[in-house]
């Protein structure tokens, strides 16, 4: 029975070796070892797994494909609804979505459908991707910002035949692929660039260094430049702090600061001459995967590395495989511990950092238990950097250039299921809209806007 054979494990660079270095944690799938796995997959009838994508890959399909030794016919059945699988299938969090719904996972162990994905991306980047035939309808879109939902919204949008621009602020595309997440879980020229590159190689066509809302706006985008429609998939780049005392210290930063300067400026690269100062150790705030990259980094970089969070274990909402990865490389997690102030020294620079004890009470709007002070429990952490990773907001610079985009109390565009906001033409998706989240669910939106500004271009208003 397909069932009773065990998942194949994936090999992984030791621990105590790549806590000194920024090469990839995970070294994927071989052919072999691949094809294996594949033979796992009970091709359901009625696949959970592909309900439970927000792209709706056909995972069962190209698990066959892989199976029969057919990786060409595997990456065609993934480009139908992803046009960035080596991306996914290295960070999205499967053990969430497709492989937490997998059937295999109530008594036993999932199909590693992430690591399959990755092992068929990977394969296409060296091989080349399945080719696309394109007939250009005279229709031209534009995109802001070319993280995951804009490449991906830019990819559908270019196969149904429009002349599509991304605008991306910065001077290299990618978004958050390229600033926000390390080269440890996601390799920059080996996988970030080659997948946008494929996605360019479809016609789509990227200008950087182009800020919507000072360069160029909507308004001028819809009015003076004969755009039919415009995606705006910004992301959610505005750090949010604590509002305790001694932020303003030297030492202190966002974690967006923190991995922009590693990852974008190749801080960590000796080569370049943009350091970070991590000091003798660093504390990170927080319990997110954005957290657990932050405090990873930290630690390659040469610090002692701490994460403090106010929550218990069971609460910690990034990836069971990254918690896991970092307690391997010597992390140390504060739990149920919650940060009052930040104490400098008479240089203005930080040198510890004052917290509380806490104990969890009754669970919140989330569903979570709300932490609770533990009165008198007040101590102290030294360290040289603090790095706060709470969480993120839409930059406010695109809506507020333009009084037509409502947006809500968090400064997220408003938007319906499909993207459309309150200006005729204009759609959203990802983070602008959500507030900071997934990859995939980034995708996802940009891959609905793209269905609906085909409609809205072509004046359907629903189709079946």
């Amino acid at each position: 029975m397909a069932n009773k054979i065990p998942r194949v494990p994936v090999r992984e660079q030791d621990a105590q070796l790549r806590a000194t270095n920024f090469e990839e944690v995970c070294y994927g799938y071989n052919i072999e070892e691949a094809q294996l796995e594949a033979t796992r997959c009970l091709d359901c009838k009625n696949p959970r797994c592909v309900a439970a994508c927000p792209v709706n890959i056909q995972i069962p399909r190209f698990i066959e494909r892989l199976r029969e030794g057919d990786t060409l016919g595997a990456a065609e059945v993934i480009a139908q609804d992803s046009s960035l699988p080596s991306i996914c299938g290295r960070v999205c969090p499967q053990e969430s979505q497709c492989e937490g719904s997998c059937i295999l996972g109530i008594k036993g162990e999932p199909v590693a459908i992430g690591k399959l994905e990755r092992f068929v991306g990977d394969w296409q980047l060296e091989n080349g991707r399945p080719k696309v035939e394109i007939e250009k309808n005279g229709h031209k879109v534009a995109i802001v910002g070319s993280g995951p939902a804009g490449l991906a919204c830019a990819s559908d949008l270019a196969k149904m035949g429009y002349e599509v621009t991304i605008f991306e602020a910065l001077h290299e595309a990618g978004g958050v692929l390229v600033y926000g997440i390390p080269e440890f879980r996601l390799p920059k020229e080996k996988v970030v660039k080659a997948e946008i590159e494929s996605v360019k190689a479809l016609g789509v066509k990227i200008e950087t260094d182009v800020v919507v809302g000072r360069t160029i706006t909507i308004d001028s985008l819809l009015d003076e430049e004969g755009f039919d429609a415009v995606f705006i998939g910004a992301g959610a780049g505005l750090p949010r702090f604590m509002g305790i005392e001694g932020e303003n210290l030297n030492g202190v930063l966002s974690a967006n600061e923190f991995l922009t300067r590693a990852n974008l400026m190749h801080a960590y690269d000796e080569e370049y001459d943009t350091p970070i100062y991590v000091g003798r150790k660093v504390v990170v705030v927080g319990g997110g995967n954005v957290a657990m990259d932050a405090v990873r980094t930290a630690k390659r970089l040469g610090a002692e590395a701490v994460i403090v969070y106010r929550r218990s274990e069971k609460e910690l909402p990034a990836r069971v495989e990254e918690v896991h990865h970092a307690k391997e490389e010597g992390i140390e997690f504060k739990m149920l511990t919650n940060p009052t102030a930040v104490l400098g020294d008479d240089k203005g620079w930080v040198r510890a950092i004052n917290c509380v004890q806490m104990e969890l009470g009754e669970p919140d709007e989330s569903g979570r238990r709300s932490p609770v002070e533990v009165a008198g429990s007040d101590f102290e952490i030294e360290c040289d950097v603090v790095v706060m990773a709470l969480g993120t907001s839409p930059n406010p610079l695109i809506a507020s250039t333009t009084d037509a985009l409502d947006t809500n109390r968090r400064g997220c565009i408003v938007a319906d299921e499909w993207g459309q906001t309150s200006r005729k033409g204009v759609f959203a998706g990802g983070d602008t809209v959500t507030g900071a989240a997934t990859v995939i669910l980034a995708m996802g939106a940009g891959r609905k806007a793209a269905t609906a500004i085909d409609r809205y271009v072509r004046g359907v208003e629903s189709e079946e």
